[in-house]
């Protein structure tokens, strides 16, 4: 695999007694420390010439020769699928993803994904991993979504990601009545006997953190704005349903049926990430984009106003 790029450095003195990786990540933070440590494994990154392991301690003075190896090349085939795009430039793509639409290929799923549109749209997303997909949402909630177009971007949102730096906000409509506002606080694993679905766990789960308020009051059912601190699998969906509030038209999590033909008669589960704010990854700075209900929420609610 040919380099797309080489960067040589002298390793300045304050990074004496560090690792190896540390001091890596310290002078090149455009690329994460698991890609510094796989170039390591691979010699594309020498010191004074030669291989070196991450865990060595430096000293200062050392000659640093980074050859950048692009990512493998995806195998999945472009597709000219429309892409919904509200926002783009030379860093990211900001999509209002359709409900309907899987972001990444899978069993029964080799084709028809938002990954296989974003090779065609931005061939050069073959050389960035998953790419440039760094959170998902699932097949039948709508809305916002980030992906970036470069290394450094990739880089860059990831870590903003797990700072909880990207800000992600959802409305929900679920069933019952909900009076107040509050926060789902509790981990999240794999469900200990139905392992297709995820469930709040005492033990082994990974921490998740849902913040809601509510929108809008209706007959049988709320409108909640979520706010997610962190984003686990099928989050929202869970929390939801631990506290009795599952999501209308769930059909993992929700009521299979609840008595109400308008709620059991929607098709998807009633979620829509209608707002993502981010410091952009090459400028720093904070943009904002807003997507509204698409028409199959907007009919529903207006329904049961009327109803």
């Amino acid at each position: 695999m040919s380099p797309v790029d080489y960067s040589e450095i002298t390793l300045p003195t304050d990074c004496a007694g560090l690792r190896l990786d540390a001091a890596l990540a310290r002078l090149f933070p455009e690329h994460s420390r698991s890609r510094l440590q796989a170039w390591l494994k691979s010699g594309a990154i020498r010191v004074d010439g030669l291989p070196a392991d991450a865990k060595r301690k430096v000293h200062g003075g050392e000659t640093i020769r980074l050859a950048v190896l692009p990512a493998p090349t995806l195998e999945h085939a472009a597709e000219d699928i429309p892409l919904p795009i509200i926002y783009e430039d030379d860093s990211l793509i900001v999509i209002d993803k359709p409900a309907g639409l899987v972001v990444h290929p899978g069993n029964g799923n080799e084709r028809g994904t938002l990954m296989n549109a974003l090779l065609h749209h931005a061939p050069e997303l073959a050389e960035v991993p998953r790419a440039g997909i760094v959170h998902r949402l699932d097949k039948d909630t709508s809305g916002l979504m980030v992906v970036a177009k470069t290394l450094a971007a990739q880089t860059h949102l990831v870590r903003a990601l797990a700072a909880r730096q990207v800000k992600r906000h959802y409305l929900a409509l679920v069933h019952g009545r909900v009076e107040a506002e509050g926060c789902v606080d509790a981990p999240i694993g794999r469900h200990p006997t139905q392992r297709i679905k995820m469930a709040v766990v005492k033990q082994g789960g990974k921490a998740a953190r849902t913040h809601y308020a509510v929108r809008e009051r209706l007959k049988r059912a709320t409108l909640l704005e979520c706010r997610l601190e962190t984003g686990r699998t099928h989050q929202i969906r869970v929390h939801m349903a631990s506290i009795g509030h599952p999501l209308v038209g769930d059909p993992v999590y929700g009521k299979k049926k609840s008595g109400d033909a308008l709620l059991d008669s929607f098709g998807r589960q009633a979620l829509h990430a209608f707002r993502l704010a981010l410091a952009h990854p090459a400028a720093g700075t904070e943009m904002t984009w807003e997507s509204p209900l698409p028409a199959d929420f907007t009919a529903l609610l207006e329904a049961l106003r009327a109803g």
